[in-house]
């Protein structure tokens, strides 16, 4: 017999679950996804690479506002290759304003032809892609003073060369259209980062999302749609348990618990199977025995061999 706090707990909800409208064109194992964007892309997209579907993921790096986004899917899709021009020195290092700081280098013609050959990837990726995930991060951009340009990253270049501002919800709807029409006949979904920018200032970090999501909302339709993975972190988990170390970041725990809201909407029922199976074998693979030696544990390694196996070229 249930106490009544227990049968009140029982029919108590305690979360907030976000509906999701699945996919009218699931994603496939024939499929081919491209991320770009915030980190949170980066998080899907290791899921992705975990699960084996087939996808490419921020060729140049993170790119947190949708400007940055824009202009990488132009150069890509209009062959506007990276020129000596669009390079600068900071601490030493040669440096592309348009990308990450992880694409740098101590040789100039070393960096150009990087920068080109990642451009070729993004070429090739979104030409294959079927669907194509763009993850915006925010509204504050910085502009580099001598040339006036809005960059993806400063590269640690001093702060005085620069000036921050906030892009209207005008300029942001007009760079997400920009981003549709380079793209006809993909089908391309749009998230807004979980990630608060704290550096930013609470009160400004909010109104950063604030222009995101009243720009995104312009864009919506049949070709573009959105996934809730801020409002699946903020409200339906809403609690620190489910964040880093630094109280901003979704940790291991929510990214699976996304990527499960993701996977159940937008993958189709035979690859979610797929999807299961090659996680199950995963797990599987990460097994260690006590004694590795005996009958049983060599006949637990070739059931797992034979199942990878019956995946075929989806596991290699």
């Amino acid at each position: 017999m249930y106490t009544l706090a227990t049968q009140i707990l029982l029919v108590m909800k305690f979360s907030t679950p976000i509906k999701i409208t699945p996919f009218a064109s699931p994603i496939e194992y024939s499929s081919y996804s491209f991320f770009i964007g915030s980190c949170f892309a980066e998080h899907i997209s290791k899921k992705f690479d975990q699960h084996k579907l087939k996808n490419t993921s921020n060729p140049f790096g993170i790119l947190f506002h949708p400007l940055a986004v824009e202009k990488i899917i132009q150069k890509a899709v209009q062959d506007i290759v990276f020129t000596a021009d669009d390079l600068v020195v900071s601490n030493e290092l040669w440096c592309c304003l348009d990308a990450h700081s992880e694409l740098s280098a101590t040789n100039k013609d070393e960096l150009l032809a990087q920068l080109n050959q990642r451009l070729r990837q993004t070429q090739l990726a979104l030409q294959q892609a079927t669907h194509i995930s763009i993850t915006l991060g925010t509204s504050w951009v910085y502009k580099y003073l001598p040339t006036n340009q809005m960059v993806a990253n400063c590269h640690k270049i001093p702060q005085k060369e620069f000036s921050k501002e906030l892009l209207s919800v005008e300029m942001i709807a007009e760079s997400l259209n920009n981003i549709i029409r380079l793209l006809p006949n993909k089908h391309i979904l749009f998230t807004i980062s979980p990630v608060r920018h704290s550096k930013d200032g609470f009160f400004e970090n909010n109104l950063s999302k604030a222009h995101l999501f009243a720009a995104l909302n312009q864009v919506l339709g049949s070709q573009v749609h959105y996934f809730p993975a801020y409002e699946i972190i903020m409200d339906e988990l809403r609690d620190y348990r489910f964040f880093a170390a630094d109280m901003l970041h979704p940790n291991l725990l929510a990214i699976d618990y996304v990527w499960e809201r993701f996977s159940e909407n937008y993958l189709s029922a035979k690859a979610q199977d797929t999807s299961k199976e090659i996680a199950a074998i995963q797990k599987a693979l990460q097994h260690k025995a006590f004694n590795p030696d005996t009958l049983k544990h060599q006949q637990f390694v070739a059931n797992t061999q034979k199942r990878i196996e019956a995946l075929g070229e989806l596991w290699y």
